[in-house]
């Protein structure tokens, strides 16, 4: 993933750079009754800039379009950005609109993905503390043993370095825990004779001879985890309705587009007014653009992530 945001990171600039390099062409390369081949030229650093950054966007767009899936916000964005730039061809060399669509779509997609990753980094150093076994001592020897198979009330012995299995009381021993993975405290907790310990916890110092009061499945990290995985994997109730709204939403902005092209330039025709249709061309374009429901089903499922992930990192 981090490969990918360098490649993505580095198509953005390559754009960008192409497209101030297009602004900065004389402005008479574009003006009227310039020779066909100067415009050429003015075209070719958009062109290029708009397919390092646009190409895959193009790609998953005629995908979708085989697969039956039209209208998705890949299909709006290739739209607007190629209707922008048939506009630009059309009246007056200005391409950098249709560039500056499919650039801030990427800068965004990033910002996505890198939010998603940090996430994931997150909720995967929480699966650390998972106990991988526990020390039971058997005919004087300490055995290794699955923390699944280890029952209440057997006593479990902790050394230090190792991560406490299942929750327990302390019957021996002396010793401090690391508990930041799980409660966030920065400082080690003094644990002694007595005292209750929770499972995930780290010892750092002494011995510690622990009677289990719960089984693995029932013990804090366990819960833990299982809650994180579930959280993960299930959809809320606002990420359900926001999939279905998107599939109602989509076919209902192409059509208002749509309309917004065809109806005000007829009702003028009607009227013995000139139809403008450019005009409203671009205004279809432009609504398309603002109206693309990316951001809207993607912040919802993202929200989510990226608050199991903030969770996790702080324990």
């Amino acid at each position: 993933m981090e490969q990918e945001n360098k490649i993505m990171i580095g198509r953005i600039a390559a754009a960008f750079v192409l497209t101030v390099a297009g602004a900065f062409l004389p402005d008479a390369w574009s003006g009227e009754g310039v020779a066909l081949e100067y415009r050429f030229f003015h075209l070719l650093p958009y062109l290029a800039a708009y397919l390092i950054v646009a190409w895959d966007i193009l790609l998953k767009a005629a995908k979708n379009i085989r697969k039956g899936q039209v209208l998705d916000e890949n299909f709006l964005m290739a739209v607007a950005s190629l209707g922008a730039f048939g506009l630009g061809i059309y009246q007056n060399g200005d391409y950098a609109e249709a560039v500056a669509v499919m650039l801030f779509y990427q800068v965004g997609e990033l910002f996505e993905d890198y939010a998603v990753d940090k996430s994931r980094r997150n909720i995967s150093e929480l699966m650390d503390i998972r106990p991988d076994y526990a020390n039971v001592e058997r005919d004087g020897k300490l055995v290794r043993v699955d923390p699944d198979d280890v029952a209440i009330g057997t006593r479990i012995i902790v050394q230090p370095g190792e991560k406490v299995p299942i929750d327990g009381r302390v019957v021996e021993g002396r010793s401090s825990l690391d508990t930041a993975a799980l409660t966030g405290e920065s400082l080690p907790r003094e644990a002694a004779p007595g005292d209750e310990v929770i499972s995930g916890c780290i010892n750092l110092s002494g011995v510690l001879t622990i009677e289990t009061t719960k089984e693995f499945g029932e013990s804090t990290v366990s819960r833990i985890l299982d809650l994180v995985e579930d959280a993960s994997s299930r959809k809320a109730k606002s990420e359900v309705f926001i999939t279905k709204f998107a599939r109602v939403y989509t076919p209902a902005v192409c059509s208002a587009a749509l309309a917004l092209f065809l109806l005000p330039p007829l009702v003028r025709m009607a009227l013995g007014m000139a139809p403008l249709w450019h005009m409203w061309l671009y205004r279809s374009l432009l609504f398309l653009v603002v109206s693309c429901p990316c951001a809207l089903v993607l912040s919802i499922p993202l929200g989510f992530f990226a608050g199991i992930g903030g969770a996790s990192r702080q324990g």
